[in-house]
């Protein structure tokens, strides 16, 4: 059962000392406090996050209506400079049903506010801009994860989890065509890194969210996370070994990231006979399971970094021992470009591509194609 998120008033406080409250339907509410739900005259009352971090068993197959599409744009690493303006403006021109931002957003501490009035600015208040935390705003050093979801709240019906940091939504909500799974492996919260590890809760929570996808027969499942594990920019392998493996094993169609300020997307990878498992820092050809653009559902995985959404770049690293498993890449040395990805998934296919901001000329496309 739901939480539900009312504002309350107690009968000794006025108007401007309303406070936030948690509260179970058809539990009775403390003495003397006055609440008004469900459009009465002083509340405002609305779901709230899940309780539990894991999913709900799957009562039924889901089917998606023949013409039905899910069209999304995804991004990280932002700020509030003229080059994620200028990426806003593209997302703006794209036109999707909803944007996915990865991580990274503004980049300066106390200007949350700022950052969701650029962002409305130019997409409007109506537009899902679903956030996923980034590690300059999970330990309050660049702001503060929660303040920007108070900005720019969840706007998907049937979201699950903590937004902003590990949530799950089938899109549409009726006969989905996505789920999206957004956690947060490797990010420095106050109280330390949230635990990804084989096993644990929420290494469970990831798993039950795509096996259950599977179950209920939804086209795609699509994870995002601020940092990679596969990378030719900056960085190592922050996501985790094993956790990377999983995705790969439980064969996610689409795993996007940001974090390093590079574009790169990889080849299609598996894991088998000929790949056991896949080792960051190191290349295997028998973990290439497709190496084209025009891939086939349930053969492996894609990873995407789009940590292109404004702030600068990266130099690719093109003797790095992964350069191998990655079919494109933009940064400050090859190709520099900020923009976004750009993404339409209808029951059959997911056709992806990267679309540059005014000024640059970088692209890449690359379709799934289900059995």
């Amino acid at each position: 059962m739901r939480d539900f998120i009312c504002t309350t008033y107690r009968g000794e406080e006025d108007m401007a000392g309303a406070k936030r409250m948690r509260r179970r339907p058809g539990l009775g509410l403390g003495f003397g406090t006055i609440v008004a739900c469900l459009g009465l005259v002083l509340t405002a009352c609305q779901p709230g996050p899940e309780p539990s971090p894991t999913p709900s068993t799957p009562s039924a197959t889901s089917t998606p209506v023949p013409d039905a599409s899910v069209h999304f744009t995804a991004q990280g690493d932002i700020s509030l400079g003229n080059g994620a303006r200028k990426v806003l403006d593209v997302i703006a021109g794209l036109k999707p049903q909803l944007n996915l931002a990865l991580g990274d957003l503004s980049y300066k501490a106390g200007k949350e506010q700022e950052f969701c009035d650029m962002v409305t600015g130019k997409l409007g208040t109506e537009l899902p801009y679903q956030l996923l935390t980034g590690n300059h705003e999970s330990d309050g050093r660049d702001g503060q994860i929660e303040k920007f979801a108070r900005c720019l709240p969840n706007k998907l019906p049937g979201l699950e989890g903590d937004y902003g940091k590990q949530w799950r939504v089938d899109v549409p909500e009726q006969n989905p065509v996505v789920r999206f799974i957004m956690v947060s492996p490797g990010i420095k919260f106050p109280d330390g890194p949230l635990d990804y590890s084989p096993g644990s809760d929420r290494w469970r929570w990831t798993e039950s969210a795509i096996d259950e996808a599977k179950a209920l027969r939804i086209p795609w499942t699509v994870v995002g996370m601020h940092v990679p594990c596969l990378s030719i920019g900056n960085y190592d392998c922050l996501a985790g070994r094993e956790f990377t493996n999983m995705l790969i094993e439980k064969k996610v169609d689409l795993v996007l990231s940001g974090h390093d300020h590079v574009y790169q997307r990889t080849y299609q990878l598996g894991v088998g006979a000929q790949c056991p498992r896949l080792e960051p820092a190191a290349f295997s050809q028998g973990c290439l399971a497709d190496v084209d653009d025009t891939l086939e559902q349930g053969a492996g995985t894609v990873f995407v970094t789009v940590g292109v959404g404004g702030v600068g770049f990266y130099n690719i690293h093109n003797d790095d021992p992964e350069v191998d498993y990655f079919a494109a890449a933009a940064g400050k040395n090859q190709n520099p470009a900020f923009g976004t990805l750009d993404v339409t998934a209808t029951p059959s296919e997911l056709a992806a591509r990267f679309v540059p901001a005014e000024g640059y000329n970088f692209t890449d496309s690359f379709m799934l194609q289900r059995k």
